[in-house]
C-alpha cells in the first residue's frame, strides 16, 4: 500500500495515514483505507485498532486538488468508494480509536467519527463538517454519523454553518474525548483501547454492533439517490467556482 501503513503491535491494528504533507484522501487512499479496515475486521489476533495521522495533520479531508481533475466517472465512482468505506469503518465492531494528531476537516473528520473514542492534540488545531461552505452537499447519512456523537440539534447547526472547532470547543461538545500533548497522543490512544479490549470480547462487540444499529443501516441502505445529488451539485457552475477558488489559494500556500 502506497498512502496507508500498517504496524501491528500487541494485539492492536496501527493504522497510519501517509499521503502527502496533509493527508488528503484520493480514489486510491479510500480504497486502501478500506483493505486495512476489512484486514483488521477478519483477523482473528487482530483486538482493536488505531488510525492515526502525522504531525498537524490527521488528514485535509478530501484531495480537492485530484477530484476537481476528475472526469464524471471517476468523481461518481469516488463517491460511491467514500460512502462505501464509512460503511464499512461504521460497521467495524473491533474497538476502534482515533488519534487526531492535528488538523481534521471534512473527510477527516467523518473518519474520526467512525471510531468509538477520539483523542486529539491541543493547538491551534480545527476539525468538523466543513462542506457546506464548500460547495458539497452533506448525504443524510453523514448528518447521521455526526449527530450519533453530539446529537441532531447541534449537528445540525453545525453542518449548516460549516462550523470548524478547535481542539477545546470539539472537547466541550462532544465531538472529541479527550485533548493531550502531542508527545502523549500514543499513549493515550492505546490506553483507552486497552480499556475496551478488557472485557469480555463478543459482549463488547454484541453491543456495539446493536447501538450502532440504526447507524449501520443508514449506510447500508441504497445511496444512489444522495450520490447523485451530491455529483450535481459538484459539477454545478457554483461549485466549481468556489473549488476553483479554494484550490488556487491551497496552490498559492503551497509555493
Amino acid at each position: 500500500m502506497d498512502f496507508i501503513k500498517v504496524t501491528v503491535d500487541e494485539r492492536i491494528s496501527h493504522v497510519y495515514l501517509d499521503r502527502g504533507k496533509s493527508n488528503a484522501i484520493n480514489q486510491q487512499m479510500l480504497e486502501e483505507l478500506k483493505q486495512s479496515i476489512i484486514a483488521a475486521q477478519q483477523d482473528p489476533a487482530i483486538e482493536g485498532l488505531i488510525i492515526q495521522g502525522k504531525e498537524d495533520f490527521f488528514s485535509a479531508g478530501l484531495d480537492l486538488i485530484a477530484l476537481y481533475e476528475y472526469n464524471e466517472e471517476e468523481v461518481r465512482k469516488f463517491w460511491h468508494t467514500f460512502i462505501d468505506f464509512i460503511r464499512v469503518f461504521v460497521a467495524f465492531d473491533k474497538p476502534a480509536v482515533a488519534a487526531i494528531s492535528g488538523h481534521s476537516p471534512a473527510g477527516g473528520c467523518v473518519l474520526a467519527l467512525c471510531c468509538d473514542y477520539r483523542v486529539m492534540v491541543e493547538g491551534d488545531y480545527v476539525i468538523g463538517l466543513n462542506e457546506v461552505p464548500v460547495g458539497i452537499v452533506v448525504p443524510d447519512s453523514i448528518f447521521h454519523l455526526y449527530s450519533f456523537w453530539v446529537g441532531q440539534a447541534v449537528a445540525y447547526r453545525y453542518l449548516l454553518e460549516g462550523k470548524l472547532l478547535n481542539p477545546q470547543e470539539a472537547f466541550q461538545a462532544g465531538l472529541i474525548d479527550e485533548v493531550v500533548h502531542v508527545k502523549s497522543i500514543r499513549t493515550a490512544a492505546e490506553r483507552q483501547l486497552r480499556k475496551f479490549t478488557q472485557y469480555e470480547r463478543n459482549t463488547w462487540r454484541q453491543s456495539k454492533r446493536n447501538m450502532r444499529k440504526a447507524l449501520i443501516a443508514r449506510f447500508e441502505a441504497n445511496q444512489d439517490e444522495v450520490i447523485e445529488a451530491v455529483l450535481k451539485q459538484w459539477w454545478s457552475p457554483a461549485t466549481r467556482s468556489i473549488l476553483k477558488t479554494i484550490i488556487d489559494n491551497l496552490v498559492k500556500r503551497s509555493h
